[in-house]
């Protein structure tokens, strides 16, 4: 399908996707900063595993609970407005972060933080759907994530080290002002549709009609496979990228904070590769399925691997983490699915569902691990952070990790995504694709 644009419009539609996908950096940024920053986070709240574990999972709290009205107001009021008002709210939460004097303090900023950019990638795949061609949606998405997914990249070595020299609440601080201004920017630029100035209004539904419309994607049995692989990818991603993979790899593998870091970070590359490069190769053979099943058994295979505890050389490890970066990239294409078995119209509401799944995952995860590390804890101290030995860790991050592994496994292999670009279902809500 070609969209009828002129050339302003065509100008525009990409700075609007620039300055998203720039509030998607942050998202991605304060998603998996805990990671970087575990062990002084444990020290200035003078925090148990659980307690750390609740306090980067507040994030996946709320990001969860938002992610079904997040598709309901990307479909009615619009990316725009819901953008910079998470903007707004993001940037607050992060400054209350930064300057927190206590645990609760950073819980309260925390929560804002994951309620401002819980709209930031909902609002983006809308926002592509809408000003860009259908064959050109995987890809599209994959370009955002992987510029996206420099925020993750950051959260890793960068934040480390950044972290180290200035203290981490000055990084907290400053991106929250820099979000700030991205909101201005998001309001002055983007543009909710191509007919935005004409005297088209965008689809208003009211209650019943957004309920019925929000059932029929979760009613259609064809949404539920990219949900569920989304889920075990994404959660299990989530779960230890998010927090538990910097203190794992220093205090399991006794590695150094700046060696421990570029693993996180070669990962966090690695998923940002393989987003972009996934998406085109899904668009130009036009199917997902292939290529998800075959992405999902390699990362099942490789989170078996690593959890083995197998001794390996420093340029191994490093290997390992980058292809599970480029594996775990294999759950971008369940978005994609989602809208596909489901009609037009409803294109915030089906991706949404999908994106559900694996935030869910992590809020539960992230503390249950943690609580299950402080059972094992036997009241070892460095600088004032708890140390946990083998076991401990195993107790918390193996079960997880391996029950995640199969549910993306069985549900990759349930028949995930057999269509492909230019399946779309009509605008009736009613109607339920089929995969």
């Amino acid at each position: 399908m070609l969209l009828a644009l002129t050339a302003e419009q065509k100008r525009r539609r990409w700075l609007a996707l620039a300055v998203v996908a720039s509030a998607y950096v942050l998202s991605f940024f304060q998603r998996f900063a805990p990671a970087g920053i575990a062990q002084d986070l444990a020290a200035a709240f003078q925090t148990s595993a659980a307690s750390l574990g609740v306090l980067a999972a507040t994030y996946f709290y709320v990001y969860t609970v938002m992610q079904i009205p997040t598709g309901i107001l990307a479909d009615t009021l619009g990316p725009r407005k819901i953008l910079a008002l998470g903007g707004l709210i993001g940037g607050l939460g992060s400054l209350m972060f930064g300057f927190a004097p206590t645990l609760d303090w950073a819980l309260a900023g925390r929560t804002l933080i994951g309620l401002g950019v819980s709209v930031v990638f909902i609002a983006m795949l809308k926002l592509i759907a809408v000003w860009f061609e259908e064959n050109r949606f995987a890809t599209l998405v994959g370009v955002g994530m992987l510029v996206g997914n420099m925020g993750s990249v950051l959260a890793g070595a960068p934040l480390s080290g950044l972290s180290q020299a200035t203290g981490w609440r000055g990084v907290f601080i400053g991106v929250g002002i820099i979000s700030l201004f991205l909101a201005l920017g998001i309001w002055l630029i983007v543009r909710d549709r191509p007919d935005a100035g004409s005297d088209a209004h965008p689809p208003r539904f009211d209650r019943t009609v957004v309920l019925a419309a929000l059932l029929s994607v979760l009613r259609n049995r064809a949404t539920w496979p990219a949900i569920l692989v989304n889920t075990g990818m994404s959660g299990s991603f989530f779960t230890f990228a998010g927090l538990w993979a910097t203190p794992y790899l220093m205090q399991v593998h006794g590695m150094e904070r700046p060696v421990a870091a570029n693993h996180l970070s070669l990962w966090f590359g690695g998923f940002a590769i393989g987003c972009f490069f996934i998406g085109t190769l899904s668009d130009r053979i036009g199917r997902r399925k292939p290529v998800l099943i075959v992405t999902a058994h390699l990362y099942a295979a490789l989170w078996l691997l690593w959890l083995s505890g197998l001794t390996m050389p420093l340029w191994l490890s490093y290997s390992l983490f980058a292809m599970m970066g480029l594996t775990t990239a294999g759950f971008s294409l369940t978005w994609a699915c989602a809208k596909e078995v489901n009609p037009p119209l409803l294109s915030g509401m089906s991706t949404s569902a999908a994106n559900m799944g694996g935030f869910l995952a992590a809020a539960l995860l992230q503390p249950l691990v943690g609580w299950t590390m402080d059972r094992g804890w036997g009241g070892q101290l460095l600088n004032g952070s708890r140390i946990y030995d083998l076991a401990a860790w195993r107790s918390g991050i193996d079960h997880p990790a391996i029950d995640y592994g199969g549910l993306q496994w069985s549900g990759a292999s349930d028949g995930a995504c057999s269509g492909g670009p230019g399946r779309r279902q009509d605008d009736n809500p009613r109607h339920s694709g089929t995969i």
